[in-house]
């Protein structure tokens, strides 16, 4: 009796003779929701990060970084105001701006002898606008040079502090106004101020150009710190830290 042979079917054996693995349906939800979970935490943590109040550290950053960003985003009405309030044995008196210097270049903003003092700590700009005192006799140009950052601007202020003569701040003449012939040679005193990135100098004289000759008289020189504070007093205040403000960097 013959035999029938029956030929086994075709069956692919598996690459290089190594067996097929498959991933159990378990491993693959647990993965799945590993992976959801550790996104959850990343959200979560993201969000608290940008919720969060800035710490004591950061708002003290973001507060001196808008305050040293002032002399460019505050427009020049608001750096020097067109009035100024000031007090003269105590009488209240007011100082009016005839007007502000159009060029924010240091070199042209304070006398020749500051210029390189100034350049080697790096000045950043020097703001300028001429007052006028409620008489009208007197004009006062004051002048906000610009730093990077306070310990810069501290030495600035000491490089403009008069020694004898009156240098500093140049005045800032307008031709044709009350006090269009105090020039540099009209210059009776100055006064300087400091606080953070700024240096404040104000420079004072008789609006009809008289030059100096002796000491000046008390009531220029008052009026001088006094117009020098009330530029400097605003532009370095602090202000509520708000994050949502574009001024601020939290």
């Amino acid at each position: 009796m013959s035999r029938a042979e029956i030929s086994a079917p075709d069956v692919e054996p598996p690459p290089s003779g190594r067996a097929v693995r498959r991933t159990p349906t378990a491993l693959v939800v647990a993965v799945a929701v590993g992976c959801a979970v550790a996104l959850a935490l990343s959200v979560a943590r993201l969000t608290a990060e940008l919720t969060r109040s800035p710490t004591r550290a950061e708002a003290v950053a973001a507060r001196s970084a808008e305050i040293a960003a002032r002399y460019r985003t505050w427009p020049a009405g608001r750096i020097f105001p067109a009035s100024l309030p000031y007090t003269l044995d105590g009488a209240r008196a007011t100082a009016r701006r005839l007007g502000i210097a159009s060029g924010t270049g240091c070199a042209s903003g304070v006398d020749a002898a500051m210029v390189k003092a100034l350049d080697a700590l790096g000045c950043r700009a020097v703001l300028r606008a001429t007052y006028l005192d409620q008489s009208q006799g007197l004009g006062v140009t004051v002048g906000v040079v610009v730093l990077a950052d306070a310990a810069r601007a501290r030495r600035a202020a000491e490089s403009l502090t008069p020694h004898g003569a009156v240098l500093g701040v140049r005045a800032l003449t307008f031709a044709g106004s009350l006090a269009g012939h105090f020039t540099d040679k009209a210059r009776q005193t100055t006064a300087i101020g400091n606080d953070g990135p700024y240096v404040v100098a104000a420079t004072a004289g008789y609006a009809d150009g008289r030059p100096r000759r002796g000491h000046p008289q008390p009531d220029l020189i008052t009026l001088t710190r006094r117009l020098a504070s009330g530029i400097l007093t605003p532009l370095t205040r602090p202000v509520p830290l708000t994050c949502d403000d574009r001024h601020f960097s939290c």
